[in-house]
């Protein structure tokens, strides 16, 4: 057995609480709970992001900011700057994570998150628009930041996947109530001249409820049991293990788990010091840190899969199409009688639905073979779109099924999208590394998506403006490096525990670290004083003579 990144110790031991995919989302209703809740904080990410493409073509907000409005370079920085606010707080957000937890990190989030949604929906003037955003995409960077790490920490590995997923399912309930209220608050006194300004500026106003909803919900939340033992606090540990898994604390499976967190926080608590000798800085040890993600060769791997992840994941498209499918259908002909907010909406709940096939079997069909499917497919779906505006660009009018053939292979597009790179992009990054570093090497992986993010943004309205069918072949070529990158270079990391990802990275494998590993194995009575761990039942029948007072083991 190989270590990881901290010390798996239960080696080929089952620590399986149930089954894989939805059988284990209904085994376990209490933790699932949780994860829904705490999955509130994507449906604010998802709800801001959509909104603003119906805000956009809103008469009385043209009115009222007809600058914004005629000039799509303006436009393009009105959605860019919330991406750009939400790149720097994800990116600060690891530090934050680990001082204050995970918990109360989602407090600070949704406190941050109601300023700026005040702001934008009080604005009177462009600046009061793009300081409000930017102070809300602060907040939505650190939600995307810590919201899958913390499912991430509270999963049993057998449903991992499903649970981090649920970041995703957020996302899109936010983004479909996002399109669906703008299509309904753009009656609010009709959609000509006398159009109220509510019908803008109560989509904005609304994101605040669920905000609150979180905040006040932060309060009753468990701690994730990993950020309890990296503070000491053992006897929390257990007690939060057992209320999460629902057994007792003599089950032995919960003993072993217990035990697999508190080995993997000494091996990285003594690695440090012996890496970085009489640093007593945190602000210098978190910089080392970083530092060691870029060059530790199976830290840098990680990080270069969890950054690629996020690069490719924006530039397969899929933003471009949530910020701007207003234009894109109307560009395709479908126009009149507010068909474009209604293609639009069926975007978001094509969106959502697709969504659940991911949560119900990805811990059962694996993250590689999801995300070659799903990159197959909107390969196929861009293709065709793609083709249908080189061929009808300046004829929609006179051929409309092809103007609904270009939006059902945009639909077709979403939907794959959804339930592959659409969840493994948060899955992935919040199981692969080790302790010390994980909440930095998360920050930075979900930073590069709000980076690249910003990118797609600025760049959209220009490329369809300018090489209009040639923006779909543009972003066709990053879902063919998917298939291609996936399948050679990312390995399957399914039902591993967090604690164990080094079987499939590396890492830990030098002598002094070995020596280490074992040292800890006893001191923890994991194994024998002859290095043997004995057979499973051997390891058991331990187990259960040891009585396990967990509190009793020393570091």
């Amino acid at each position: 057995m190989v270590a990881a990144g901290g010390v798996a110790i239960a080696g080929d031991l089952d620590l399986s609480y149930g089954p894989a995919g939805y059988k284990g989302l209904v085994k376990e209703p209490f933790i699932f709970f949780i994860s829904c809740f705490a999955s509130i904080g994507g449906v604010l990410f998802g709800y801001d992001q959509g909104v603003i493409s119906g805000v956009l073509v809103m008469n009385n907000f043209g009115k009222h900011f007809p600058l914004l409005a005629n000039d799509a370079t303006l436009q393009g920085w009105m959605v860019a700057v919330l991406t750009l606010g939400a790149m720097f707080g994800a990116f600060v957000n690891g530090p934050i994570a680990d001082r204050i937890s995970r918990r109360w990190d989602l407090l600070l989030a949704n406190g941050i998150f109601l300023i700026g949604s005040v702001i934008q929906c009080a604005a009177v003037n462009i600046p009061m628009i793009f300081i409000g955003r930017f102070i809300a995409g602060l907040a939505i960077g650190q939600l995307s930041m810590v919201v899958p790490l913390y499912l991430g920490e509270l999963a049993p590995p057998n449903i991992r996947g499903s649970l981090v997923a649920l970041q995703q399912l957020g996302i899109t309930v936010g983004i479909m109530i996002a399109f669906w209220l703008d299509y309904g608050t753009q009656h609010i006194g009709g959609t000509g001249d006398g159009q109220s300004e509510a019908a803008w500026r109560f989509p904005l106003a609304l994101q605040c409820l669920p905000s609150m909803i979180l905040a006040a919900g932060t309060f009753f939340l468990p701690y994730s049991p990993r950020w309890l033992m990296s503070k000491g606090r053992e006897e929390e540990v257990m007690s939060t293990l057992c209320r999460l898994r629902r057994v007792p604390a003599t089950d032995p499976r919960v003993k072993l788990e217990f035990l697999d967190i508190k080995a993997a926080c000494i091996f990285d608590r003594e690695s440090v010091i012996a890496r970085f000798p009489g640093i007593n800085s945190r602000f210098t040890l978190a910089l080392k840190q970083y530092q060691e993600l870029f060059i530790v060769r199976h830290l840098n791997r990680r990080l270069i899969i969890a950054c690629l992840l996020q690069i490719i994941q924006q530039f397969t498209g899929i933003n471009a199409i949530i910020y701007y499918a207003p234009q894109i259908f109307t560009a395709i002909g479908l126009t009149g009688n507010s068909v474009d907010l209604l293609a639009t909406g069926v975007v978001g709940i094509i969106n959502f639905f697709a969504t659940i096939p991911a949560i119900m079997y990805l811990d059962r069909w694996g993250r590689r073979k999801v995300l070659i499917v799903g990159a197959i497919n909107m390969s196929i779906g861009h293709l065709i779109v793609g083709t249908l505006f080189a061929i009808y660009q300046h004829s929609w009018e006179t051929h409309r099924s092809a103007g609904w053939a270009a939006a059902v292979f945009v639909w077709f597009f979403i939907a794959n999208f959804a339930f592959s790179i659409g969840c493994v992009n948060w899955i992935m990054p919040s199981e692969m590394f080790p302790p010390g570093v994980r909440s930095k090497a998360v920050g930075v992986a979900i930073s590069t998506n709000w980076l690249t993010n910003f990118i797609v943004a600025l760049i959209t309205p220009r490329m369809l403006k300018s090489i209009t069918f040639g923006t779909f072949y543009f972003f066709l070529v990053f879902c063919l490096i998917l298939i291609v990158w996936v399948y050679f270079c990312v390995p399957e990391t399914k039902g591993l525990r967090i604690e164990e990802m080094d079987q499939i990275f590396g890492g830990n494998q030098g002598v002094e670290d070995m020596a280490r590993i074992a040292d800890i194995r006893r001191r923890l009575g994991i194994t024998r004083d002859d290095g043997d761990k004995g057979s499973q039942e051997d390891f058991k029948g331990d187990v259960k003579v040891m009585g396990m007072e967990v509190s009793h083991h020393e570091a």
